[in-house]
């Protein structure tokens, strides 16, 4: 078995399911009690706080942990538009952004709000004078993802974050960084971005904990009331296991990032030069895209089939976002893209992981082309 599809998760590192497990049994205390326990168990989600956030170049306090990256893009979304109602209703997104961000955005359009999707070019991109163009007196946020998670196109964040700045420093600016933490260097304090989520389990950490960061000095209406915990955004006990694991896999994902990036992007090139090869397959990703995603579609054909011959040879791959595999319409993102809709109806997503090497890629490539012959000769 040989595992291409940590877009949608990863397996988490060792260190970290042994975190989980051993914090889980030896510091069960409420972080919110007074007791000894309780203050044990703050100690650790206040240590967790500060590994993250030097992972992310911010302040400990700038850091509000969540149950994950859906969690943050709604709280990121809703609670600057609530927050600043007053100022002005109007949203401006991208059309191939995650669900969790579309569907926030058209919640808020549901409520009242006006929204801005922008188009993106043939590559999946935005560009900063679209945003610029979009802005109007009364837009409160702009949301761009940094890495799209299904074709693994980049997108402008740091210049389009330092034109906000510079033209309209009152619009909030969010980015779901979930496919690009730990792939490509992003400085937050210098890109002028002030909401920033992640999910753990795209980094070799535990599903259901992630974070949002909130520039210092920026105030969101909190979308959970209760206890006040997180700083009064997000309240409820703690998940102490999963969010130290998460630090943990956070360190070790900004520790490593240059190499894995490096040869991320080197396995990357080894695969598309071996889809180059087959004249019956369309990549979509495109050229100057993340290093670790790779799309491509097989016109005429149902992506399932070749998803699952691939599995038969011990390969797992991806039709498309783990968010929408299970619907039956084109993709989206493609498009959005200006693909017609027999590519968008037949791709195929391989996204690589740091574990990794060369000869998977050939294995894959190898099963990749007798799965080929075999479709071709059903047809």
């Amino acid at each position: 078995m040989i595992y291409f599809d940590h877009a949608a998760t990863t397996p988490p590192y060792e260190d970290v399911a042994k975190t989980v497990a051993e914090v889980m049994a030896r510091h069960y205390g409420n972080p919110s009690s007074l007791h000894r326990l309780g203050e044990e168990s703050a100690k650790l989600l206040d240590k967790a706080r500060e590994v993250s956030a030097a992972a992310l170049g911010v302040r400990p306090r700038e850091i509000v942990f969540t149950g994950g990256a859906t969690e943050s893009n709604n709280m990121a979304i809703k609670g600057v538009a609530l927050q600043f109602a007053g100022r002005g209703k109007h949203l401006i997104t991208a059309a191939t952004e995650h669900p969790s961000v579309l569907e926030s955005v058209k919640q808020m359009v549901s409520w009242g709000w006006e929204a801005t999707i922008l188009p993106v070019d043939g590559d999946g991109c935005v560009t900063v004078d679209q945003v610029r163009a979009a802005l109007r007196p009364d837009t409160v946020l702009v949301s761009v993802m940094h890495i799209n998670n299904e074709t693994g196109t980049v997108q402008p964040v740091e210049e389009i974050g330092r034109m906000l700045k510079t033209v309209a420093p009152r619009v909030m600016f969010h980015v779901d960084g979930v496919q690009g933490f730990g792939k490509l260097p992003l400085s937050l304090a210098d890109s002028g971005i002030d909401l920033y989520g992640l999910s753990a389990h795209k980094l070799r950490g535990p599903k259901g904990v992630g974070l949002l960061y909130v520039r210092e000095g920026l105030q969101l209406a909190p979308l959970l009331a209760g206890g006040g915990q997180e700083g009064g955004y997000r309240s409820g006990t703690e998940n102490i296991p999963y969010i130290v694991a998460f630090s943990k896999a956070l360190r070790l994902a900004a520790e490593g990032r240059e190499a894995r990036s490096t040869k991320l992007y080197r396995l990357r090139e080894r695969l598309t030069r071996g889809l180059a090869e087959l004249t019956e397959l369309t990549v979509n990703s495109p050229a100057q895209g993340a290093p670790h995603i790779v799309h491509f579609s097989y016109p005429g054909m149902k992506a399932e089939a070749l998803l699952h011959m691939l599995e038969e040879e011990g390969f797992f791959v991806s039709t498309r976002s783990a968010c929408s595999s299970k619907r039956s319409e084109p993709s989206r993102v493609l498009l959005a893209m200006g693909k017609s809709k027999e590519v968008a109806s037949s791709g195929i997503r391989i996204s690589l992981g740091d574990e990794h090497e060369e000869q998977d890629i050939d294995a894959l490539l190898a099963a990749l082309r007798q799965s080929v012959k075999r479709l071709q000769a059903l047809r």
